[in-house]
């Protein structure tokens, strides 16, 4: 493929990282199929992120030179993985982990002072993302910062493009989760009946999956799960400090819960974007792309598109849910989605019911960066 010598934009130039979604509202707008030698060909509208997403087999999943199970692979490899991940997710367990959940959620939020600032972030939402994704992987409480820290330094070394880094940082997690399977083994009979230890018997075909496939999968479940969870909890907080009376009125109707979260994490979505590699020459909004076209799908953009949306800051509830790509859409929808849906009930449920939220006026956020959405730093006040 040859690139463009005009760059059409820099997904990380100052303007943009000041306020993404404002620079994708107008990507959208302007440019809605655009180059940039960071990000490649970047899709901002609903309608071709959509198409791509339905059109698997010119819009390739499998992007990574290392493994990704299954989020980098296609039909057929991807169905058998697929298989043995979702019931995982299935209703019996969602039900059978929600007390779990919401004694996390209920004792964090218990912890806040009675009155007064605190830094959301590391208050409440990166930790309930720690504790809730080591209670369902059967993780040991000891794990917490490593993986705080391993985040962390995975933003910066994804933001960086370096691949040095990136290499540094799959190897430390890697290295985390062997570990943990060895211990399992060591365990025989005695080992712990959860996620980790369960997914050691799990086949694909006649054979057992093994170590290297299955620290594949925990890697893509702890993306997930540490930052886009934790994003979202800060987005949400922030949204409902804003606006003290739909607070009120989902303290009054907790039942309008799931469609509030979903579409408050529309208007600012928790995961930026994913990518996709043309297997074949396509057009898309009148831009030729070769096979082998490198490809961003811009979720934070896509949810936001006035002609699916109309006014994209309007907070509706009685939106067509087939429209919401929070979670994606074909057959690489997120299968964790019954889990964070889960989670971000029973944290906003627990906030909602046992504090008042309120901005600092004197203290703003810090928005997060590329490849991170949300916010960095979230000061509130929490009168409980």
């Amino acid at each position: 493929m040859v690139e463009k010598q005009n760059p059409d934009w820099d997904p990380r130039s100052d303007a943009v990282l000041e306020d993404q979604i404002a620079a994708y509202d107008d990507m959208r707008r302007r440019c809605p199929v655009a180059h940039s030698t960071y990000l490649n060909w970047s899709f901002f509208k609903h309608r071709d992120v959509m198409r791509a997403l339905h059109e698997h087999e010119t819009f390739s999943n499998a992007v990574s030179s290392h493994p990704s199970v299954p989020n980098g692979m296609d039909p057929p490899e991807h169905d058998l993985y697929r298989r043995i991940i979702e019931p995982y997710f299935s209703a019996a367990r969602m039900q059978a982990f929600e007390p779990i959940c919401q004694k996390i959620a209920i004792t964090l939020v218990e912890s806040l002072p009675q009155s007064g600032e605190v830094e959301f972030m590391s208050a409440i939402a990166e930790d309930f993302a720690l504790q809730v994704q080591s209670a369902f992987m059967g993780w040991p409480t000891d794990l917490h910062e490593p993986l705080r820290r391993w985040t962390r330094k995975n933003h910066e070394a994804t933001l960086a493009r370096d691949r040095a880094a990136l290499e540094d940082v799959a190897y430390e997690f890697d290295g985390y989760i062997k570990a943990l399977l060895a211990d399992r083994r060591s365990a025989g009979i005695n080992a712990p009946d959860d996620v980790t230890t369960s997914l050691l018997r799990e086949q694909v075909g006649d054979r057992l999956i093994n170590d290297d496939e299955i620290v594949s999968i925990l890697r893509n479940w702890t993306v997930g799960e540490l930052s886009t969870i934790s994003a979202s909890v800060g987005i949400l907080a922030q949204y409902l400090a804003e606006r003290p009376a739909l607070q009120q009125e989902l303290r009054e109707n907790p039942s309008l819960l799931p469609a509030a979260i979903d579409e408050i994490l529309r208007i600012h979505a928790p995961l930026v974007s994913n990518r996709r590699v043309t297997t074949r020459a396509v057009e898309i909004s009148g831009q030729q792309l070769p096979a082998g076209a490198r490809v961003t799908l811009m979720w934070a953009s896509a949810n936001r598109d006035e002609a699916v949306f109309g006014d994209p800051d309007e907070f509706r509830l009685d939106r067509d849910p087939a429209n919401n790509l929070l979670y994606g859409a074909g057959i690489h929808v997120c299968p964790g989605a019954p889990l964070a849906r889960l989670e971000l009930r029973l944290i906003t449920e627990e906030l909602l019911k046992r504090s008042r939220i309120e901005l600092v006026p004197d203290n703003r956020p810090v928005k997060a960066v590329y490849p991170a959405s949300g916010f960095s730093t979230l000061p509130l006040r929490i009168r409980r």
